[in-house]
């Protein structure tokens, strides 16, 4: 990563980051993100984030891309996933290993969103 010496670098380096991630909206990737602040570590976001990759392996889902983020704001709901296919986003709450299973295999892969999870004033 280059060294940010000035505000016009930092504006450039956004600007750089945005463009990349249009690019990832308008190609339709899927990307999932798990909150791993500290309340979601202590509701079980390790063990969810596990279910997720292994899962994804497992059961070999190309096209996804799973990142770790901070809290998501819904410490009552965690563990916290939200999945990004495109500009389409859905946020789960209360996300067991077996849930995190059950969003690889109906969401990512199916196509439907589980109602059961979906936290819909977030979407």
């Amino acid at each position: 990563m280059k060294k940010i010496a000035s505000l016009e670098d930092l504006k450039n380096l956004r600007a750089e980051a945005m463009v990349k991630r249009q690019a990832k909206s308008q190609s339709g990737e899927k990307v999932i993100l798990v909150g791993m602040g500290s309340s979601g570590i202590a509701s079980g976001a390790r063990d969810t984030m596990n279910a997720l990759t292994n899962t994804i392996e497992k059961e070999k889902v190309a096209g996804i891309t799973v990142l770790q983020t901070g809290g998501l704001g819904l410490e009552a709901k965690e563990p916290v996933v939200q999945v990004r296919i495109g500009d389409r986003q859905t946020t789960y709450g209360n996300v067991t290993p077996q849930a995190a299973r059950r969003i690889i295999r109906e969401h990512i892969v199916g196509g439907s969103e589980i109602a059961e999870y979906a936290i819909h004033e977030f979407n």
